[in-house]
């Protein structure tokens, strides 16, 4: 049977299919066990939850958004390679959507109330920008997980100590944010002009600020 060709209407309602699924995730489960499973919930003061829960909705707005990024990339993109590669890092990324949710739950918060927001504006920055081309969408997304990294490890500074649960999530969403952009850096990334790279760590430093308390 011939490969069909998908058009671009047939791509965009394949994207907006893919926002749904996200966003209304509530209930879904991921494919593999949280890395918190089988970890100690050991006690926290309320200061140290109020804490812990604003960095895994941080985190999970973070999530939301690279669904929206790796989605927003596949849609346009133009080598079948790329495109699946981008869809796999998807598949991996709603693991961890659904570890930052099941964590939440667990300290008794919730998501950002601003996840359409950061889907949207997520999906049309992968979007836009492999319209110039996969070198430069691969670019992208080697540069995003370049600072997701390092956020990640921001937060393994700042998390509670005696937060075990959160803190071993962290750290496997460290892990694959690294192999993800490695990947990327292997499939031939172009690197992204400075001003472009500072305006991301801005965008970036606007979300994360927001998500944490809304």
């Amino acid at each position: 049977m011939p490969e069909r060709h998908l058009s671009p209407v047939d791509r965009l309602i394949g994207g907006i299919d893919s926002a749904l699924r996200t966003l209304a995730a509530a209930d879904s489960t991921a494919a593999r066990p949280s890395p918190a499973a089988g970890v100690k919930e050991n006690p926290l003061s309320r200061r140290e939850v109020a804490h812990s829960a604003g960095l895994m909705r941080v985190n999970h707005a973070g999530e939301i958004a690279a669904q929206g990024l790796y989605q927003g990339h596949a849609a346009v993109a133009r080598n079948k390679d790329i495109e699946q590669q981008m869809n796999a890092a998807a598949d991996e990324e709603l693991d961890h959507l659904d570890w930052c949710r099941e964590r939440l739950t667990e300290l008794g918060s919730r998501p950002s109330w601003l996840s359409p927001l950061w889907y949207a504006g997520a999906f049309a920055i992968g979007a836009a920008s492999g319209v110039l081309g996969d070198r430069w969408s691969l670019g992208f997304i080697a540069e995003t997980e370049k600072q997701v990294s390092e956020h990640l490890a921001g937060h393994l500074d700042t998390l509670p100590r005696q937060d075990a649960r959160s803190r071993a999530i962290v750290r496997q969403m460290r892990v694959e944010e690294e192999h993800h952009g490695a990947n990327a850096q292997r499939a031939g990334a172009e690197m992204l002009p400075r001003p472009v790279r500072d305006l991301m760590r801005l965008s970036a430093r606007i979300m994360t600020r927001t998500a944490y308390w809304i």
